[in-house]
C-alpha cells in the first residue's frame, strides 16, 4: 500500500509538491486554511527571472533557481496536459536596465560569473535597446539582455496546478480555518476546526509565512515573516512591450491579455493584504523612468499579496532531524512561482528517501536553532 503524505498549505509550493508526489505513486492530501493559491501565489507577477534578480553571488540558491528555470518548460507542459487548462507561459526574455555609467562595471561582472553557468547574456547599449523596445526611456543607457528569462500568468498557473492535482487523485481540502498537529512521531495526525481528522505517514509543511506557527510544536526557530508586496497594472495594447523590464526600482511585465504588471513595493504589515496609496505611489513615482508613456496613464487594477520571507532570504527546505516524518518547504519569498518545479522534485526525493543532485544543506530548516 502506498504511503500517505499530508501537505499543509495549498499555495504554489504545496500544489506543485502534491502533483509531483502523486505522479510518483503516493497517496496525497492537501490541507489549506484559506483558498488554494490565495496568498503569495495567486498575487504574484509570475516572473521566471533568476538572472535579473540574483546579481551578486553564484551560491546554492542561484543554482536552485537556475535548475528550476531550466525545468519549467517541460514542467508547465506536464501540468497543462493533465489539467487540460491553458495558462500563459511566455519566453519573452528580459532587459535589466541601468541609468548610470558607474553601473556598467557591475553589469560586466554579473555577465562574467553567470557565463560560467551557461547563461546567455548580452550587454546592449541604448541604440540596440531601442531596436528591441522602442518605448524605453532615453534615460536608460544600457541593459543586460537575458533571452532565457520568461514568465507565467500566475492566477491561471495556480488554478491549472489545482485542477491537475484533483484530476491526478490528490485530495484537496480548503477553507479549513484552523489546523492542529497532534501526532508526528509514530504517524501523522491533524485535525481541522470542524473536527475532521487527517492521518498520514509523512507531513510536508508548505504553509508559507504561517509555517512560523510550528516553532512551539517542534521547539525550533522558523523565522519566516509575511512581507506585503503591492502591485498595480495598466491596460495596454497587446505586444506593445515584449520583454520583462527590470531596473533597480522594480519591474514591468506585459501579459498576453494586454495588461502591464508593475511591481512591487514591499512593506511589513503583518498579515494585512490591503492596498495603500503610499505603496502604489512607490511604483508610479519611478515607472515612467522606464516607460515614459506611463506618466500619462493610471493603473486600472491594484492588489497585494503576502510573501513569506526568511531571516536570511533563503527558503526552509528539508526534513527535521528530530521529527523524521516532517519535511519543511516554506519561505520562498519572491520566488515561489520560479522555484515550484525544483522544490516539488527535491521534496518528492526526500519523501521517497532518494538522493538529489542539488546541494540542500544551505536550506536546512533547523539552521536558525
Amino acid at each position: 500500500m502506498a504511503e500517505r503524505i499530508i501537505i499543509l498549505g495549498g499555495g504554489v509550493i504545496g500544489l506543485s509538491t502534491a502533483f509531483e508526489l502523486r505522479r510518483r505513486g503516493f497517496e496525497v492530501a492537501i490541507l489549506e486554511i484559506h483558498s488554494f493559491g490565495g496568498q503569495a501565489s495567486g498575487a504574484a507577477a509570475g516572473m521566471l527571472a533568476p538572472y535579473s534578480e540574483i546579481g551578486e553571488d553564484p551560491d546554492d540558491f542561484f543554482r536552485l533557481c537556475l535548475k528550476s528555470l531550466r525545468s519549467f518548460k517541460k514542467w508547465q507542459q506536464d501540468i497543462k496536459e493533465v489539467s487540460q487548462l491553458p495558462f500563459e507561459y511566455t519566453e519573452s526574455g528580459s532587459l535589466h536596465c541601468i541609468y548610470h555609467e558607474a553601473d556598467l562595471l557591475s553589469m560586466e561582472t554579473r555577465q562574467s560569473w553567470q557565463k560560467e553557468f551557461g547563461v546567455e547574456a548580452r550587454i546592449l547599449e541604448q541604440s540596440a535597446l531601442k531596436q528591441l523596445e522602442p518605448e524605453l526611456s532615453n534615460e536608460i543607457i544600457g541593459a543586460i539582455h537575458y533571452p532565457e528569462e520568461s514568465h507565467v500568468y500566475a492566477p491561471d498557473y495556480v488554478k491549472s496546478l489545482e485542477v491537475a492535482c484533483e484530476k491526478s487523485g490528490v485530495e484537496l481540502y480548503d477553507h479549513l480555518q484552523e489546523i492542529k498537529l497532534h501526532e508526528w512521531e509514530n504517524s501523522i495526525r491533524l485535525t481541522s476546526k470542524d473536527g475532521r481528522v487527517f492521518e498520514g505517514d509523512q507531513l510536508v509543511i508548505s504553509s508559507g509565512a504561517w509555517a512560523k506557527e510550528y516553532e512551539d510544536v517542534f521547539s525550533l526557530q522558523f523565522p519566516i515573516y509575511p512581507i506585503r508586496g503591492q502591485i498595480c497594472a495598466y491596460q495596454l495594447e497587446p505586444a506593445r512591450i515584449n520583454h520583462i523590464l527590470y531596473s533597480s526600482q522594480g519591474y514591468l511585465v506585459a501579459k498576453e491579455n494586454g495588461t502591464l504588471v508593475n511591481g512591487a513595493s514591499e512593506d511589513i504589515a503583518g498579515f494585512e493584504t490591503s492596498v495603500t496609496e503610499k505603496g502604489i505611489r512607490r511604483l508610479t513615482n519611478w515607472n515612467y523612468h522606464i516607460l515614459p508613456f506611463l506618466k500619462q496613464l493610471r493603473p486600472f487594477h491594484q492588489w497585494a499579496g503576502l510573501r513569506p520571507a526568511t531571516q536570511d532570504g533563503y527558503p526552509l527546505i528539508g526534513r527535521l532531524q528530530q521529527a523524521n516524518r516532517v519535511i519543511f518547504s516554506a519561505g520562498h519569498y519572491r520566488n515561489g512561482i520560479l522555484l515550484s518545479p525544483v522544490t516539488a522534485e527535491v521534496v518528492a526525493d526526500m519523501v521517497s528517501k532518494q538522493s538529489t543532485s542539488i546541494q540542500m544543506e544551505r536550506f536546512a530548516p533547523e539552521r536558525f536553532s
